[in-house]
């Protein structure tokens, strides 16, 4: 048998010390959230431009939105590069996923018509899609187990810091227009291809590559994907994917539609509406880093109170669009407020909790089902957005403010214990109960 170290992974120590390598392998298999978000984000912030350059209506914008990197395009990437990567293992996906993504934003930068833009986005979503599963999988197996929500909320700050390039690039080169727009898509070009190249030497996950050898015909029948719809694993997939797909719906529509809205309801020029939304994501960043990371793995009860505080904050936030008029106090006060509670409640616990509540070899496979489903349904709500914008911001928020209240009550209520545990234990645990 192969050990872990042979191939260039140690195994992850059931303490808190991270080494310098644990940081680097986080911030490599990270990038597919600076991606990820850093797609969406450009798009949100062209989508006003391309429709104007290319005479697309408003149900051609919420159909572009529906088949890319936020929801659709995503999706399908997500179902089936979870579930390969189980099969095949992690590097065979995230190998080659960001030379596709590479392709799918060349031809976003170069789109001429509306065929190219719509082919380039689902390209890139379906890149992402396989990303994203596969090297959140990676983190978590050779993450310490007391800082493994720290290693994957870096992940998270990656997932801010993309967006927060994007729009400062897409403020900074707003007075071209297009031009601009296609200027930072190209960025996301550059970017994916270094990426890749520094990725060639990041090695398999040891602890899928030990599962995957240590596999019996018992532990064959146990990793089916037929498991996961039944006893804890349901249990467990169920509740991750309410979690997410409730705080998606809010945290897709702010991020890929908030500039359009803000445009088209002329509560601030294209400019400002770029620079709003850039300053959500720093805040988001900060919290994560400050907030998330430091408590993360402190305990069960540490976890409930973040989880509470976050979700409380970020239905405040859109109950605000209910009260007062959509101008750009309120609307700076809601993003704050979001930005606030998505980095305590949002994302990056589901990405945490996405690694503790599944054995190695159907890990991947979990994640890509309640990440593909989520993106689907959020690219189903995306061809609606725009229409519910043109009425006011009122039925957009109150739909936003209901899905986050059942967001922040499942995931408060039903939260697992599994603070500072092995993945293997947990795995014990679970089994047994």
């Amino acid at each position: 048998m192969t050990s872990p170290e042979a191939v260039g992974v140690t195994p992850a120590p059931d303490g808190e010390v991270v080494s310098r390598r644990h940081w680097n392998w986080t911030v490599l298999a990270g990038m597919a959230s600076y991606l990820d978000a850093g797609s969406i984000v450009a798009l949100g912030a062209g989508l006003a431009l391309f429709q104007t350059y290319l005479g697309l209506s408003a149900g051609a914008v919420g159909a572009l939105a529906a088949i890319g990197p936020n929801a659709l395009g995503c999706a399908v990437g997500a179902l089936i590069g979870g579930r390969l990567g189980d099969k095949l293992g992690r590097k065979r996906i995230y190998k080659y996923d960001l030379l596709v993504y590479a392709a799918g934003i060349l031809c976003i930068a170069l789109s001429v018509n509306a065929p190219m833009l719509f082919v380039g986005t689902f390209v890139v979503g379906v890149a992402v899609g396989a990303d994203v599963p596969t090297s959140l999988a990676l983190v978590g197996e050779f993450s310490p187990a007391k800082a493994r929500g720290k290693l994957l909320g870096l992940t998270q700050v990656a997932w801010s810091v993309g967006p927060i390039v994007v729009l400062l690039l897409a403020l900074a080169l707003s007075s071209l227009g297009l031009l601009g727009i296609r200027i930072v898509f190209a960025h996301l070009l550059v970017v994916a291809l270094v990426t890749w190249a520094l990725r060639r030497n990041l090695a398999e996950s040891a602890r899928w590559r030990t599962a995957a050898e240590m596999s019996t015909s018992d532990t064959v029948v146990r990793h089916r994907l037929r498991n996961l719809f039944s006893g804890a694993h349901l249990k467990a997939l169920v509740w991750t994917a309410t979690i997410y797909l409730f705080w998606n719906l809010a945290a897709g529509t702010a991020g890929i539609f908030t500039p359009y809205i803000i445009k088209t309801l002329n509560a601030g020029t294209q400019a400002a509406s770029v620079a709003l939304s850039c300053s959500s994501f720093v805040v988001t960043a900060i919290v994560t880093a400050a907030g998330f990371m430091r408590f993360a793995d402190r305990g069960y009860r540490a976890r409930r109170v973040m989880w509470a505080a976050g979700a409380v904050t970020e239905f405040v936030a859109f109950v605000l669009y209910l009260v007062f008029p959509f101008t750009v106090p309120v609307i700076i006060a809601n993003m704050v407020m979001f930005a606030v509670g998505g980095a305590l409640a949002g994302e990056a616990f589901y990405k945490v909790f996405s690694q503790e509540l599944f054995p190695t070899m159907l890990r991947g496979t979990a994640q890509g089902i309640t990440f593909g489903v989520a993106r689907a349904i959020l690219g189903v709500w995306s061809f609606f957005v725009p229409v519910l914008a043109e009425a006011g911001i009122g039925p957009v928020a109150a739909l936003l403010a209901l899905f986050l209240l059942i967001s922040g009550l499942v995931g408060y209520l039903f939260m697992p214990d599994t603070s500072g545990k092995s993945l293997e234990q947990i795995e014990t645990e679970r089994a047994l109960a």
